[in-house]
């Protein structure tokens, strides 16, 4: 005896629509005395999202396809976004250490070329 469910079938519809048979309305048949399970080893399996992408007309490639490289997009992703924000970091850094060394080592000119700087990105910022 197996224990796994049989395949949907795939009909089509007067109409010329595919539908899987187990969605047709059944004839009305007399109700059968009730069977009595005993072992119910595990829960069919959930065919929800096959449905929805086979039914919407993509092919079993397209799925296999999707749940292969969705992650691995994911995790490209991340990989970049932690690379530029390290870049940002060490440009963040390495702006404020030449801006330190500048302002300290250059004396007079120095601390001049600072305040220009200064006076330069705080007008930039009004406009």
């Amino acid at each position: 005896m197996s224990t796994l469910p049989e395949p949907v079938r795939v009909v089509q519809l007067p109409d010329g629509t595919y539908t899987y048979a187990d969605h047709l309305p059944t004839p009305i048949q007399p109700t059968p005395a009730p069977q009595v399970i005993q072992h119910i080893h595990h829960a069919p399996p959930d065919r929800t999202v096959q449905r929805i992408a086979l039914g919407s007309g993509i092919g079993a490639g397209t799925v296999a396809a999707g749940v292969y490289f969705g992650p691995l997009l994911v995790g490209a992703l991340t990989a970049i976004a932690a690379n530029l924000a390290l870049l940002a970091f060490l440009a963040a850094v390495l702006v404020w250490g030449v801006h330190t060394v500048v302002r300290s080592v250059g004396g007079p000119d120095g601390q001049q070329a600072a305040k220009a700087i200064g006076k330069a990105r705080r007008s930039r910022k009004g406009k």
